[in-house]
């Protein structure tokens, strides 16, 4: 396929894996863009050292584009927007903060940049500080999410006119048949999550990714509204936070009970009682720890299958 997103990134399919922290490194951005699509290293669970190890990594193991995911609220953002320039990464997709500041520095520099949003409101105004395209990010995405809640299905019809430039869907897209109805609605790309958060390229502990495999629908749900919201599997952790929140708890006792290092804890050390785990409601369909690769050619195939399947169909 070659649309606009392809074009804009110079890949094969219109497929990005999400930077997700403590998942995303350098083993699964190359994984994923030597099988065509868009890998994305994730930094924010990384020190900058740290990030610009895996810049050198990713692009040792692959000769394809590859890109950088970086909060904005990032303590050390500008050492992190500094690294990125000097080790000349051309793609670059920000979240959690207003695009406004980096947008135009960064592509006076270069570099193509993207920012994900959780509304048609915040999509117009990316597309007025002059983002190269936007991700619009459902509900039933997992980490961080909109506090708004609405679902994929509402929000990328809503986005796709509210602008004019390239849209890409996220939240809820684990299959070929969800590529399709994304497209459908109005997206021209896909950036996916959970399905890669399961892979055996992922730097996701063993353990966090042999539990998705195994929850099932309604084991995840959105909370920690007061701070930044984030979909987590109901473990020990999880029921703690909802009990606070129960009990309208301040949001400094939140934060000390969350103290330092949680999702750390849960996503990449292995502890599922007492860790953050971060996954999207998509994970009750994975069932099975693949490779990039495997995933990526199963997504395809469904995708193709369902448009041949629905391509005679008339209502």
């Amino acid at each position: 396929m070659s649309n606009r997103i392809t074009e804009l990134f110079g890949i094969e399919h219109p497929i990005i894996q999400g930077g997700m922290v403590w998942c995303s490194g350098w083993r699964l951005a190359s994984a994923v863009s030597n099988a065509g699509g868009l890998g994305l290293i994730g930094s924010g669970s990384m020190h900058p050292d740290k990030l610009r190890e895996h810049i050198q990594k990713t692009r040792k193991a692959t000769d394809r584009p590859f890109g950088v995911n970086i909060p904005l609220l990032y303590p050390q953002i500008e050492e992190i927007i500094d690294i990125i320039i000097e080790e000349n990464v051309k793609i670059i997709f920000t979240s959690a903060g207003s695009p406004k500041k980096y947008t135009s520095f960064l592509q006076s520099k270069g570099i193509i940049v993207v920012h994900v949003v959780s509304s048609a409101i915040f999509a117009k105004k990316c597309e007025e500080a002059g983002v190269d395209a936007v991700v619009a990010e459902g509900f039933e995405a997992g980490g961080h999410n909109g506090r708004e809640e609405t679902t994929t299905m509402a929000l990328i019809p809503k986005v796709r006119e509210s602008i004019k430039i390239p849209l890409i869907a996220a939240g809820g897209i684990g299959s070929g048949k969800a590529i399709y109805a994304t497209m459908a609605l109005g997206a021209e790309g896909v950036q996916i999550g959970s399905a890669f958060a399961i892979s055996q390229e992922s730097s996701a502990h063993r353990d966090f990714k042999s539990l998705i495999t195994k929850i099932d629908e309604g084991d995840t749900k959105l909370t920690l509204k007061q701070l930044a919201p984030a979909r987590l599997i109901k473990n020990e952790f999880y029921r703690e936070i909802e009990e606070l929140e129960s009990r309208n708890a301040s949001i400094e006792e939140i934060k000390s009970h969350l103290g330092k290092g949680r999702a750390k804890k849960g996503m990449f050390e292995g502890n599922l009682i007492d860790g953050e785990l971060e996954i999207g409601q998509v994970s009750s369909q994975l069932k099975n720890i693949r490779p990039v690769k495997d995933i990526i050619e199963e997504m395809l195939t469904d995708f193709n299958s369902t448009n041949k399947r629905l391509a005679n169909i008339k209502l």
